[in-house]
């Protein structure tokens, strides 16, 4: 049997004054599964992602992700330095590759030195371009790409000038750019699908009143949660005629 990448077993939140906003939810998700969560207002969607990242470990129940597994999250509020902009932001979803790079850098420089130690700089070097090799293509370009396809404001904006939109898609491209194995998003943009591959995915979106229409991620998951009054109900989701093939499955 496949393992599963994140299990949940009767996962509980109750908050003060002793009132549960989530009952007994057991999910299991297979590698590469795309998962919409959808609910009204208040129906615990965000605090599903919460527990599932890790943030909100307050609760009942387990709720286990595989050994080694690197989850990221984005929130409906996303945390950015304001002071930063917008290419100082993204770079720090790549923040180890570009301290990889420029260490190595130094290393290379220290073999012209007076009493190198060449083992220990071999060794140093392999494991830096070992880091480097994980992220594929050229960082730049990488960032390039995805600056592009997210339609990100100009590199040299201020992120205490952006509206509430673009914020979002600035973390959301820092996020990425980061490789995490498993996606959780809470109400993201719709760009999302046009550029990134994504990995196990778990998504939410706020269901519309009866006899409207909205646009959100749910036509594009393989599986569907709705909560409703504090639990979750799974159900299969139809595939959107617009969604790209998919390997993977939600339990």
């Amino acid at each position: 049997m496949a393992q599963y990448v994140f299990t949940m077993n009767r996962v509980g939140k109750i908050v003060p004054p002793k009132r549960q906003i989530l009952k007994d939810i057991s999910l299991s998700f297979f590698p590469g599964a795309k998962i919409g969560v959808l609910g009204i207002n208040g129906s615990g969607k965000s605090s599903l992602l919460r527990i599932m990242a890790g943030v909100d470990r307050e609760i009942e129940g387990e709720a286990t992700p595989m050994p080694g597994l690197k989850i990221g999250f984005l929130q409906q509020e996303p945390q950015l330095d304001p002071a930063k902009t917008v290419r100082e932001a993204v770079e720090e979803g790549m923040s180890e590759v570009l301290g990889a790079q420029k260490r190595l850098d130094e290393v290379y420089a220290a073999y012209a030195e007076d009493g190198a130690d060449f083992d220990a700089l071999a060794a140093e070097q392999a494991k830096l371009e070992a880091i480097i090799a994980t992220s594929g293509a050229d960082s730049n370009v990488q960032m390039e790409i995805a600056a592009d396809a997210l339609r990100l404001p100009p590199w040299d904006a201020k992120v205490a000038d952006l509206s509430g939109g673009e914020k979002r898609r600035v973390a959301l491209c820092r996020m990425l750019l980061s490789r995490p194995d498993m996606l959780l998003l809470d109400e993201p943009t719709n760009h999302l699908d046009a550029w990134w591959p994504s990995p196990t995915t778990a998504t939410s979106s706020t269901m519309p009143p009866s006899g409207s229409s909205s646009s959100t991620a749910a036509p594009a998951s393989r599986g569907r949660a709705t909560t409703r009054r504090g639990s979750t109900r799974r159900s299969s989701a139809s595939r959107s005629s617009r969604s790209r093939s998919r390997h993977g499955s939600g339990r």
